[in-house]
């Protein structure tokens, strides 16, 4: 019989169910993916790429949510659990050159973990936009802009469900997709597509 170094804690168990017993929205694929190792005793992660429909090829967004869990309380966590999540999404260039955009975009992060209700301390993060042009044999490929946030924070509770939930609501808005209800907030656009509110 083998042994776990780590017995996987109840308070874990709690904090990962949260997350299980959520739904997310039909054009948002999210799939549980095993964690990277050596980050923390107890871990879980998800992936979740955003698609217009099922036969959609090219993702309008994609990232990854890790609920990190260690009992010793890490002193940069301040507690027992950190959340540590990655979102990219292609963008037009004229959004990309946009100065004030890392600035919105971390902010959007911010509204959407207050509204989902999720308690948490001590965010930090960095807001990455990356501009491109091809020359030579791709030049066809023309000007392209990329944004990329990581990001974390230590949540105060067991229930991880709202700091998903605005994951996934900031993807989405990364990726230029109306929100899902009727509440009015900026979208970006992305390549080729200009993404109304509904």
């Amino acid at each position: 019989m083998v042994v776990s170094l780590h017995p996987v804690p109840a308070e874990f168990n709690v904090a990962t169910e949260s997350i299980r017993a959520l739904e997310y929205r039909s054009d948002l694929l999210v799939q549980e993916i095993r964690p990277p190792e050596g980050l923390a005793p107890h871990s879980y992660a998800l992936t979740a790429d955003v698609q217009q429909d099922e036969s959609e090829s090219a993702q309008l967004g994609t990232g990854r949510f890790i609920l990190l869990h260690d009992e010793s309380e890490p002193d940069a966590w301040r507690g027992p659990f950190r959340v540590v999540c990655f979102a990219q999404a292609p963008l037009e260039t004229d959004i990309g050159n946009d100065g004030m955009l890392p600035e919105v975009a971390w902010s959007w992060l911010v509204d959407a973990l207050d509204s989902a209700g999720a308690d948490y301390r001590y965010a930090s993060g960095t807001v990455t936009v990356v501009n491109s042009q091809g020359f030579g044999e791709i030049a066809e490929q023309g000007e392209g802009s990329q944004i990329e946030m990581r990001a974390s924070w230590t949540p105060q509770n067991l229930d991880i469900g709202g700091h998903v939930e605005a994951w996934t609501t900031l993807l989405c808005m990364l990726a230029g997709l109306p929100p899902v209800d009727t509440r009015e907030v900026p979208v970006l656009r992305h390549p080729g597509q200009l993404h109304g509110l509904r």
